[in-house]
């Protein structure tokens, strides 16, 4: 994972949408797709995005695909994140 794969990711609204729609469990491409107006190859290039940059797992049952979040990745980028605060916090600011 790199972190500008990760910004970049991160910095398309539909992308962050699509994110919190996971957060409450995996869902298939379908039921993401029926929540925008949008086409499916759009959604679908969104989709891929968001893999590329390691911030969802694919997991393949049947005739379908479902995405869920990489905690990991997003537990690495809020400790990278965090050591900006803590430098602020000893600093007494």
């Amino acid at each position: 994972m790199g972190f500008a794969d990760t910004f970049k990711a991160l910095s398309d609204p539909v992308r962050r949408d699509i994110l919190v729609m996971l957060k409450d469990g995996k869902m298939t491409a379908g039921d993401i797709a029926e929540k925008f107006e949008l086409t499916n190859a759009t959604v679908s290039y969104h989709l891929s995005q968001l893999k590329k940059a390691d911030l969802l797992f694919e997991t393949k049952v049947k005739n379908y695909v479902y995405y869920e979040l990489n905690i990991s990745v997003f537990e690495e980028v809020m400790l990278w994140i965090s050591q900006f605060s803590e430098r602020n916090e000893k600093d007494g600011k």
